[in-house]
């Protein structure tokens, strides 16, 4: 058995971490990626060998950390115009921008609450033992946006307010639900759908109560690694990336809304 030189075994162990940095990418996700990133993240990972580092926080956060020149190299927005700000300031790429999934709303209660929220939907919400409602903050979280929306529509908005509980993301909110800090969260369906909270009552919001939440991805020009993040992107728009979101409670965009150019 030949023996490997100790100057050339030290130059190879001294250039490994080299290598995994030089493939190694940073995103930021949306908090309703949560579980659905990770699964994503790890099969790239295996057909490419490249590392994805994931953080995950608000959009409109992520926005703000981006255009302060955070070390992100691809960004996963709840919203399509946080993209599109971002390109307009010329800080990602136009031709990258893609939406990837649309989201949806859902109402998630603890089972022992028994507030029968797949008979009564929004109804349930006026049932006097509903002290708290957590939304995400719709100051810069899409999902909070789109509860505010919803409630409007329902004609409830006014009557709830004074019961509404921000959290600082849609997995704060889905949190104060889960731990009783309020009786019923507005939540992303992808996390009304994780382990930990599928023994819950759910009930989905009619995707025409709130403008359509179109979430967009895009390459940010100040990222390290782009080419290996591109391929990433290229994954999650692929049949094998979108059939892991379906599972985690997305829908698929049309064609024609996927790919776009940036509205004026």
């Amino acid at each position: 058995m030949h023996r490997v030189p100790t100057k050339l075994l030290f130059v190879l162990l001294t250039l490994y971490p080299y290598s995994v940095r030089a493939q190694t990418f940073r995103v930021a996700a949306a908090s309703d990626l949560q579980f659905a990133m990770p699964e994503l993240a790890a099969q790239y990972e295996r057909q490419s060998g490249a590392k994805v580092e994931l953080s995950f926080g608000s959009s409109g956060n992520f926005f703000a950390q981006i255009q302060n020149g955070a070390p992100f190299a691809l960004f996963f927005s709840a919203d399509r115009s946080y993209a599109e700000k971002l390109i307009a300031a010329g800080q990602a790429d136009p031709q990258s921008l893609s939406v990837y999934a649309l989201g949806r709303l859902a109402l998630w209660a603890r089972s022992e609450l028994n507030l029968k929220l797949t008979e009564k939907g929004l109804s349930a919400l006026s049932d006097p033992r509903v002290q708290k409602i957590a939304i995400a903050n719709p100051e810069h979280a899409p999902y909070g946006r789109a509860a505010v929306a919803t409630l409007q529509k329902a004609g409830l908005y006014g009557q709830l307010k004074p019961k509404l509980v921000f959290g600082e993301n849609i997995s704060q909110a889905a949190q104060f639900a889960q731990s009783g800090g309020a009786q019923v969260g507005m939540i992303a369906l992808s996390l009304a759908l994780s382990e930990t909270m599928k023994s819950g009552e759910r009930w989905v919001v009619p995707a025409d109560y709130h403008p359509p939440l179109e979430q967009a991805a895009v390459l940010i020009n100040s990222g390290a690694n782009k080419s290996q993040a591109a391929g990433f992107l290229e994954f999650v728009k692929s049949d094998a990336g979108r059939a892991i979101l379906t599972r985690y409670g997305f829908t698929m965009p049309m064609p024609s809304t996927s790919d776009a150019e940036p509205k004026p």
